[in-house]
């Protein structure tokens, strides 16, 4: 079910609680702005895509949340290759369930 916030609908509530930091620490952010093709037929046509989380602007910074059990990032990863395969020019950060948990974890204790 996807998560509201003043600015837009999150997919997951980690993807708000992200937002909600960016906001207090003033990274401008953008939720999901782009897809990226990562797979292609035989005629060069775009079949499968990958859109990352956020683009951080002033870091031209795409992020990429997953909160799945590490053993089910599999298909993630291989999302990630792809692109960076596809579009070397591209940056993005992968930031995992136990990336977001020591994140948040610390946010919380600064609170």
């Amino acid at each position: 079910m996807p998560v509201a916030t003043s600015r837009v609908s999150f997919a997951h509530e980690s993807e708000a609680s992200l937002a909600r930091l960016f906001d207090f620490y003033r990274i401008a952010w953008e939720y999901e702005p782009r897809s990226f093709a990562i797979a292609f037929d035989e005629r060069r046509r775009a079949v499968a895509f990958f859109t990352p989380d956020f683009y951080l602007p002033e870091f031209d910074l795409y992020v990429e949340l997953t909160v799945a059990k590490p053993e089910l990032n599999t298909r993630k990863n291989r999302k990630l290759r792809l692109l960076r395969a596809h579009h070397p020019n591209v940056r993005v950060k992968l930031l995992t369930r136990r990336d977001a948990e020591r994140l948040f974890s610390r946010l919380a204790a600064a609170a």
